[in-house]
């Protein structure tokens, strides 16, 4: 039961992530609309086509995601597997059908949950806390989009979001079930343990020449050296183009001028505020009481009283109103036209009128304003001039990768030219495996297992040629040809020896421990023995595994019926021993101990039954759908020299 809460709390959190987390994770995001119109069908939910441009930024996204949680120690390879690309299929179909069943249910998300949506994406809040708008606008133009059409991508997955997040809100777990989990997870049991180790079987081990020989036949690949070569290789990215790039001063001038807006921090200012709202579908009658309301407050300032304070007692803004009505520094774009408008009419101090807007009617004070700040050419000139060299080697990288790849197929017994070409530098490793080199980071291009392939080609091992210009993602090219190689060799006997003993001892040993151990344990379990002076003390134990107690043999002794008394468990050890478990006691936990821990196991029964929740409201939203997978289109593509 508890470990299948525990396995079934992360994969609650996996489908979280893939299917209920906006997949608007702001960078990488492209329109659905584009990919119904572009590029092969890789899937097909109703008539809604799902093409292979968005198979492939899906797969480039869920790569930059997994770099950015393991810091950048991630192997391209690992998306790059039928296993991998079939789950980024999978997830792309639901969140297709999802997308549809939103529309279907004409779910509409409401301008200000847009807005709170937005204004909470952690990689545009500045220092201070404030939303920063030139960001926002020139990460969109970078991608070739605005405002408006960000906007509609985003209410409409936040429309998909909202059938299966309603689903997977908190559901209701029985008291009794909780009860009984609690006291079921919270119980100790008393021990006792014999453990038989393997060195106390070395002894009996045939060690025997022939038997040593037999052993180092029947376990070869235990006694190869691997396959290795020495290897140069040549890697071609944007960054070596980009660093030929010369610019002219004026141009760079130039592009300053013309952006400066992206270069500036608008005028931001703080007020505080008192809102009386307006119920959607209001009748005038109630808009109009609204708004009297509001004006009689308006009034009460005039006279002499207390914003603050007004603010506390008053406003319907549950945001602010704790805090009197602050709203803190804002730019005006932050804010609905109607109340920026007013906002940023006032003086410091300044009470407005009163204001309307979508959300009711405002009675705003200004209370602080914080200048623009224009940044100087100077210091941003560096960052000018990075950014157009990363825009005009864009275009350039394209007609320098066709060359690299003409060039070291062209001259293939040398990167030299290559290398001449671009200003790069042939770079040499030793020990090159199949699987690449353990002490280079996974992302090294010698980690890449397409350029792995292509290297360790028969032809590329035969004849030391260079292999084809292989992409290893983030704009890289990569050439290598193998120098020196080594083939897998089998070591006589002889050399290994020692080796051979070494390793027959421990398997047989470690045999013989097991088997002494389930032959007691039958016997205690027949009533054949008890326990003896060779078991160890009593003691207690939970169900967490430790070191000396692993997750196979808690189970195991936690799998020992508590009403029949004592009872047996073995298990596996560490180091191959087994080990064999008299279980003498069963304990239940305090009432105290009960009450603390109860709200945890709460949330754990109620982390499984949303993901069982969760998962058959997927699974019915897809069956209701005519869903057509192209598994063969997501192929990975084969290395061809």
């Amino acid at each position: 039961m508890f470990d299948s809460i525990r396995k079934h709390q992360r994969l609650l959190q996996f489908i979280l992530l893939i299917l209920i987390f906006p997949a608007f994770a702001f960078f990488g995001i492209q329109g659905y609309d584009r990919f119904l119109s572009d590029g092969d069908s890789v899937a097909k939910v109703g008539d809604s086509s799902i093409t292979r441009q968005e198979f492939e930024l899906a797969r480039q996204r869920q790569l930059e995601q997994m770099r950015q949680v393991f810091g950048g120690q991630v192997d391209p390879a690992m998306l790059d597997n039928a296993g991998a690309r079939a789950e980024i299929l999978e997830g792309l179909v639901t969140q297709r059908a999802l997308m549809l069943e939103a529309s279907d249910q004409r779910i509409v998300v409401s301008d200000d949950t847009l807005r709170r949506t937005i204004l909470a994406i952690p990689d545009l809040v500045k220092a201070d806390g404030s939303f920063d708008m030139e960001r926002y606008r020139a990460l969109l133009a970078a991608q070739g989009r605005n405002e408006a059409m960000f906007e509609a991508e985003l209410r409409r997955d936040l429309a998909m979001q909202a059938l299966p997040g309603a689903i997977s809100q908190t559901p209701v777990v029985p008291d009794a079930l909780v009860e009984r989990v609690t006291r079921l997870g919270e119980q100790t049991r008393e021990i006792r343990q014999r453990t038989f180790v393997p060195a106390d079987f070395a002894s009996s081990v045939d060690t025997s020449e022939e038997a040593l020989k037999r052993y180092h036949e029947q376990n070869a690949a235990a006694f190869e050296t691997p396959e290795q070569a020495k290897v140069e290789y040549l890697v071609l990215e944007p960054s070596a183009i980009e660093a030929t790039i010369k610019l002219n001063p004026d141009e760079v001038r130039a592009y300053y001028e013309q952006n400066k807006a992206r270069y500036a921090t608008a005028e931001q200012r703080r007020a505080s505020h008192i809102l009386v709202t307006v119920p959607e579908g209001a009748s005038e009658a109630d808009k109009k009481a609204a708004r009297d309301k509001a004006q009689a407050l308006r009034d009460k300032l005039a006279a002499g009283a207390d914003f603050a304070e007004l603010a506390k007692a008053e406003s319907q803004d549950p945001g602010s109103a704790p805090s009197g009505g602050d709203l803190g520094f804002f730019s005006a774009s932050m804010m609905v036209k109607p109340f920026a408008d007013a906002a940023f009419a006032l003086k410091e101090g300044e009470i407005s009128e009163v204001v309307e807007s979508e959300f009711g009617y405002h009675v705003i004070k200004l209370t602080g304003i914080r200048p623009g700040v224009e940044r100087a050419f100077q210091t941003v000139r560096a960052e000018i001039e990075a950014e157009i060299r990363k825009q005009q080697s864009a275009g350039r990288f394209a007609e320098a990768a066709e060359s690299f790849s003409n060039l070291v197929y062209e001259q293939a017994d040398t990167l030299n030219p290559a290398a001449e070409r671009f200003g790069l530098k042939v770079e040499t490793a030793e020990k090159v495996g199949r699987d690449g080199v353990e002490s280079l980071p996974r992302e090294h291009p010698l980690n890449q297992r397409r350029l792995l392939e292509a290297l360790f080609s028969a032809e590329s091992i035969a004849n030391r040629r260079n292999t084809q210009a292989v992409d290893i993602g983030e704009g890289r090219l990569v050439s290598a040809r193998i120098v020196e190689h080594s083939p897998a060799r089998r070591q006589a006997f002889d050399e290994v020896r020692d080796e051979v003993r070494k390793r027959l001892v421990a398997r047989e040993s470690a045999a013989a421990a097991r088997k002494a151990g389930e032959a007691l344990l039958a016997d205690l379990r027949a009533g054949k023995a008890q326990p003896d002076g060779a078991f160890g003390e009593a003691r207690r134990i939970g169900r967490a595994p430790s070191d000396a107690l692993p997750q196979p043999a808690v189970e195991a002794i936690f799998k020992v019926d508590g009403e029949k008394l004592p009872g047996y468990a073995g298990a596996g050890v560490a180091d191959g021993g087994y080990a064999v478990f008299a279980v003498t006691k069963v304990i239940d936990a305090d009432d105290k101990l009960l009450a603390e821990r109860k709200p945890l196991y709460r949330r754990q029964l109620e982390q499984a039954y949303s993901q069982a929740a969760l998962s058959a409201y997927v699974d019915s939203v897809k069956a209701r759908r005519k869903i057509v997978r192209n598994e063969q289109a997501i192929a990975p593509e084969p290395v061809e020299r």
